[in-house]
């Protein structure tokens, strides 16, 4: 659990100042941050 709070909290800024400017970038960004919480989770 403190592991995937540590990666969110690194991955949440890099997503917004990376993040594509159409609105399914965002979506795959935000697709792709959440696997690796999950990943990291397990």
């Amino acid at each position: 659990m403190r592991m995937s709070l540590i990666v969110a909290s690194l991955l949440v800024p890099a997503l917004f100042l990376s993040a594509c400017n159409t609105t399914k970038g965002v979506g795959r960004d935000i697709k792709s941050v959440g696997k690796t919480i999950e990943r990291a989770a397990d």
